[in-house]
């Protein structure tokens, strides 16, 4: 299960970041003629039975009012491998474009906005875990290292941090910078407070093993070699917490993606025109939206699928 779950996580960021030639279209793009139009099926065999190379059969609006499309089962159009710098897409779309989970309500590829979408909301995530693990093993190291009064203040001021309800505190810090940002200002300043809230965690735990570690007689023996303390901390302590720094980083990246999907998703986080989990899922929230097209939830199952192969790889690893 544990070769299972890593698998699982590789291929996520592999396909995040292949994104650009994985999407058929740029997330951006608006086809004011599909709105809301449901999934793209591609077909190997024909009306008549025979079979074909695999193709699709354009859409064709039905009702206006109630958004309700139909395949026109009288044409085929083919699709085209490596075409266009992209893996797949129609060989021609006059007849309109190739919605493999169908468009939003503002006509954007669907299936697009969820691959380009996964390099935002992971790549907030993974920087946010860097962050944390940056801040929480030199924090612990020294704890550990030094004990004392310098152990005492640390591990007092991680205490503090951990005892508050920390979604609360990320919202409430997000909501008092200015709503309006760059996208780029949104993501440094989530990996930042993502950063600050989950360095307590991974704190405490390097603390114990660094702890441990000094009185063992291979700290003792670089110290009596004339070794300094940056080295002994650094080269002969912190290597030995590599564990439980490996177990932290699984269990932190699932949570910088549910809090980022939650910032979006009350409208803190990233806007609509950029595609993350979160944003897509804050569309999702419009009942109409999920009845029009149920592959809206797609961003939760892949949030599923993430926390789910995290949880499974860390009872492995334990």
């Amino acid at each position: 299960m544990r070769i299972a779950a890593a698998v699982a996580l590789a291929l996520i960021v592999l396909v995040a970041l292949a994104a650009p030639a994985l999407a058929p279209h740029d997330p951006g793009e608006t086809y004011r003629a599909f709105l809301s139009a449901p999934p793209m099926r591609p077909h190997v065999v024909a009306s008549t039975g025979a079979w074909r190379w695999p193709f699709v059969h354009p859409l064709k609006l039905v009702s206006r009012l109630e958004q309700r499309y139909e395949e026109d089962t009288s044409r085929e159009v083919p699709l085209a491998f490596f075409s266009g710098g992209k893996l797949l897409r129609l060989s021609d779309e006059r007849d309109g474009p190739w919605l493999p989970l169908g468009a939003d309500r503002e006509g954007r590829d669907a299936l697009a906005r969820l691959l380009f979408g996964a390099r935002v909301s992971l790549g907030v995530a993974g920087l946010s875990t860097l962050a944390a693990l940056l801040i929480g093993a030199l924090a612990g190291g020294l704890a550990g290292f030094y004990g004392g009064l310098a152990d005492e203040a640390i591990m007092r001021i991680a205490e503090f941090v951990l005892v508050l309800p920390a979604i609360y505190v990320v919202l409430a810090l997000r909501a008092a910078m200015p709503l309006v940002l760059p996208s780029w200002a949104v993501f440094s300043l989530m990996a930042g407070i993502f950063g600050l809230v989950g360095w307590p965690w991974v704190a405490r735990s390097v603390r114990s093993v660094v702890a441990t570690e000094r009185t063992r007689d291979y700290a003792s023996a670089a110290v009596s070699l004339g070794a300094g303390p940056a080295r002994v901390l650094f080269v002969h302590l912190l290597p030995a917490s590599r564990g439980v720094i490996a177990t932290q980083a699984i269990l932190l990246l699932p949570s910088f993606i549910l809090a980022e999907a939650t910032l979006s998703y009350v409208g803190l986080g990233f806007p609509d025109t950029v595609p993350s989990w979160g944003s897509m899922l804050h569309e999702a929230s419009n009942v109409n939206a999920i009845a029009d097209s149920p592959w809206t939830l797609a961003p939760a199952a892949a949030i599923f699928l993430v926390t789910l192969a995290a949880n499974m790889l860390v009872e492995e690893t334990t």
